[in-house]
């Protein structure tokens, strides 16, 4: 306990009444011993006697209630740690009941927030370890399973040496896939990443990024296509090998979930504040509403029957939102079930820097 805290100043409610009662009992008693007159005291007397008694039962009872209260008090925020608590630094003790009331129902309703905070976060954290446990044993015990047959004599056979070994390579694949996205995303987190910014043509980034998908797309049939015709490049500031692999996540996720026969619409905007936003719409699946505010996180999926058909880590959201907010821009989502998604982010445009440079200039 700090010395220099001292008890708060109260209303005085109590020593103020029970001074009056005994003040009152006090003067009493004497006039009843004037009127049988056993004593005998003037009216005047009675009165300063009245109010003498009553000062020195308030100073008493005052002093003496309230070192009574604060020395129990004291030892409850001791115990329960209000002082350590940021909301309690530099008070005053109260041992007024009305503040003290007030004071413990704050803390009270504070600690129930940092419990269903810890508890939140330790539902995350059994659900994120349950699920990279998932995501390294499926392909582990892949590998495993394809390497044991082959020890245990089908390495005799070529042609099912060759298959079986082509499978496990696919699973050792998606474990480096794994690991190198784990990777990514905690050097982005912790601020390890350093981003190389250059100005590019992010239009024919997109385009790049159809042509690596456009197989994909077409087992399903799916266009790949822009909302409008660029004539002219639109050009921003970032780093181009981390955009790339945003746009590519994105379309990847599109062609992943959308319909037989649908489109994969990518559209690029100005904004206010020199920026443009890069919009990835199709009109596949949709995403339940309540699934939306976790979609970024990592590991987590749409689909909850745990399929690996897709293939991918199962980081690519996560890594897309690590990198938008790396370059100090957001990333948004819009859906709806059973019509489609929407994916955009933002980013710096070059044209109106060297426009505002030009000006400074001038």
């Amino acid at each position: 306990m700090s010395n220099n805290i001292k008890p708060q100043r109260n209303s005085y409610r109590f020593a103020f009444r029970s001074s009056i009662y005994i003040a009152i009992i006090l003067v009493s008693i004497l006039c009843l011993l004037t009127y049988f007159k056993f004593i005998s005291i003037s009216v005047y007397i009675l009165v300063a006697l009245l109010f003498i008694s009553f000062i020195i039962c308030f100073s008493i009872i005052q002093y003496r209630v309230k070192r009574f209260i604060y020395r129990r008090i004291a030892r409850i925020y001791e115990d329960v740690s209000l002082l350590e608590s940021s909301s309690f630094d530099d008070r005053e003790i109260a041992t007024d009941m009305r503040t003290l009331k007030e004071q413990v129902e704050r803390f009270a309703r504070n600690k129930k927030i940092e419990i269903e905070t810890l508890q939140i976060r330790e539902n995350y954290r059994k659900e994120f370890l349950g699920n990279i446990s998932h995501e390294l044993k499926t392909p582990l015990f892949t590998v495993q399973g394809y390497i044991d047959t082959l020890i245990d004599g089908a390495h005799k056979d070529k042609a099912i040496r060759k298959k079986y070994l082509e499978r496990a390579q696919k699973g050792v694949e998606r474990l480096t896939y794994i690991v190198k996205d784990m990777d990514m995303i905690t050097r982005l987190e912790v601020g390890d990443m350093s981003l190389d910014k250059e100005n590019f043509d992010i239009f024919q980034l997109v385009k790049q990024v159809f042509d690596q998908f456009e197989m994909k797309a077409s087992k399903k049939n799916i266009s790949l296509l822009f909302d409008m015709k660029y004539d002219q490049p639109i050009m921003v500031h970032a780093d181009q090998e981390r955009i790339l692999q945003v746009v590519a996540n994105l379309v990847m996720n599109s062609i992943k979930y959308g319909k037989q026969n649908g489109t994969t619409e990518v559209a690029i905007e100005d904004l206010i504040n020199n920026k443009v936003i890069v919009r990835i719409t199709d009109n596949g699946e949709g995403i339940k509403k309540e699934f939306i505010p976790r979609l970024f996180e990592r590991f987590f999926r749409v689909d909850r029957t745990g399929s690996r058909k897709e293939g991918g880590s199962g980081l690519g959201l996560a890594i897309v939102k690590h990198i938008t907010e790396a370059h100090g821009e957001r990333v948004y989502v819009d859906s709806e079930l059973g019509i489609g998604s929407e994916f955009s982010f933002t980013l710096e445009k070059v044209s109106s820097r060297i426009e505002d440079i030009e000006v400074v200039e001038d």
